[in-house]
């Protein structure tokens, strides 16, 4: 099916076309809930603040949110209380094997895993909540302009459950986003937060070559070089290992099963966009900190790791490499997948079942790690040479580039198989039309 063929099959089939119109309404009110304003704020001073604390987590946190925290709506926050409590159950299954075991009971488990995840999303939106309207407090606007019109319980309390409301108004959408659209609404809504600063930057860009700081020349290799940075990101994010697993001929009643060859996929990036992300947190803390406490100790340690900086730089690479390798050992367990094999009759070819298989697959898992890990930690530093060195006038790469290919792909994924199913579909019906 090419491509003219698969869009002039989305006007076909009315499961599709209900499931984009869910999936651009939940985008759409996402928006309009982004430039709802936090009770008690000022707007204007606020935003003077927050262009100097740019460099800082909270202009980490502003990419994810999509612009909501410079305004500090009430998605502030955006979806990351939920992404950070998602991320601390999972690392809870190595502490407590009652935890793991609820991702093996099915969708019962899940059911229970969501309903864990949604109570620590609201204990972690009030932490945080009361954290930044205690700072908002004591801060001021670079003119001397308070950033809070009143400060106090009430705007504390206000800030707090104005916060968390939007958070969680953010995480049922994207629920009822994924159970009605398509793909995964939560990574579509932190998708939708970056993608919605491409038109500014383009806007930039433009006004650059307008006023000459750009010549046409260079705004065709800028093109020719983001259109090379992904079309590499998509080709590592499709990157797998096929591992060949073959079943062996058993008996079952008078039926006899297996006998047939499929493979293991290890993708490059097992990893995914998790290990910037905690590096980033990490780094990124002492320059946050530096803002609230005026200590001259916290003041050079936030100087010194500033991004750009060839130290901040090099951590930055190194943190990414070691979450990457953590993260996959989380997630990934070679000896389930070993022990699962042996139960059912399959085997590496070469490779004895069991422990031999256990430690071949963490072998070639710790391998193709390391070029994922690399891959990842080039795609996060790239911005900074390309800021710096070639002096692009907006910033390109990094996690948001890998949340934008991830979900991209997934959406893809997703209207390839609605496609695909009902050209089965239509095919079965002819079939049927024709024996009769």
């Amino acid at each position: 099916m090419n491509t003219r063929e698969s869009l002039l099959s989305l006007a076909n089939i009315p499961e599709l076309k209900r499931r984009l119109f869910y999936l651009f309404l939940g985008l759409a009110i996402y928006r309009f809930a982004v430039h709802i304003p936090t009770p008690g704020i000022n707007g204007e001073a606020f935003l003077s603040l927050f262009k100097q604390a740019s460099g800082t987590l909270f202009g980490f946190l502003d990419i994810f949110s999509g612009g909501a925290l410079r305004r500090f709506s009430i998605c502030a926050l955006g979806v990351m209380p939920y992404i950070s409590a998602s991320i601390i159950l999972q690392l809870m299954t190595v502490i407590y094997p009652s935890i793991k075991e609820l991702y093996k009971e099915g969708p019962e488990g899940k059911r229970k895993l969501a309903y864990y995840t949604r109570y620590l999303t609201v204990v972690i939106c009030l932490i945080q909540g009361f954290g930044i309207s205690l700072g908002l407090e004591r801060m001021t606007a670079p003119n001397g302009i308070p950033i809070v019109n009143e400060p106090g319980w009430l705007f504390r309390i206000t800030s707090m459950i104005s916060l968390t409301a939007g958070t969680m108004f953010l995480v049922w959408l994207g629920e009822q986003m994924t159970e009605h659209g398509i793909g995964n609404g939560i990574s579509i809504i932190i998708f939708a937060g970056i993608v919605a600063g491409i038109f500014p930057a383009i806007a930039r860009t433009l006004k650059f070559v307008q006023t000459g700081e750009f010549s046409v020349f260079s705004l065709f290799f800028i093109l020719f070089l983001i259109v090379g940075i992904l079309a590499f990101t998509c080709f590592m994010e499709l990157a797998q290992r096929r591992i060949p697993i073959h079943y062996a001929k058993r008996q079952v009643g008078r039926q006899i099963i297996g006998g047939q060859s499929t493979y293991l996929p290890l993708k490059i990036n097992t990893a995914g966009v998790i290990p910037p992300i905690f590096a980033s947190s990490i780094l990124m803390f002492p320059a946050t900190i530096a803002n609230f406490i005026p200590i001259d100790y916290f003041q050079k340690v936030a100087a010194f790791l500033r991004p750009g900086a060839i130290f901040y730089e090099v951590l930055f690479a190194l943190l990414i490499i070691f979450f990457c390798y953590f993260y996959t050992a989380v997630i990934f367990n070679p000896k389930d997948v070993a022990d699962n094999l042996k139960k059912w009759g399959g085997f590496i070819p070469g490779i004895r079942p069991g422990r031999a298989t256990e430690e071949f697959i963490d072998k070639i898992l710790a391998r193709i790690t390391l070029i994922g890990a690399l891959y990842v930690a080039f795609i996060c530093v790239l911005p900074t040479f390309l800021i710096t060195k070639l002096n692009l006038p907006f910033y390109f790469g990094g996690t948001s580039l890998l949340i934008v290919v991830g979900v991209a792909m997934d959406i893809m994924g997703h209207i390839e198989a609605h496609l695909l199913t009902r050209h089965y579909e239509t095919f079965i019906k002819q079939s049927k039309i024709k024996i009769k």
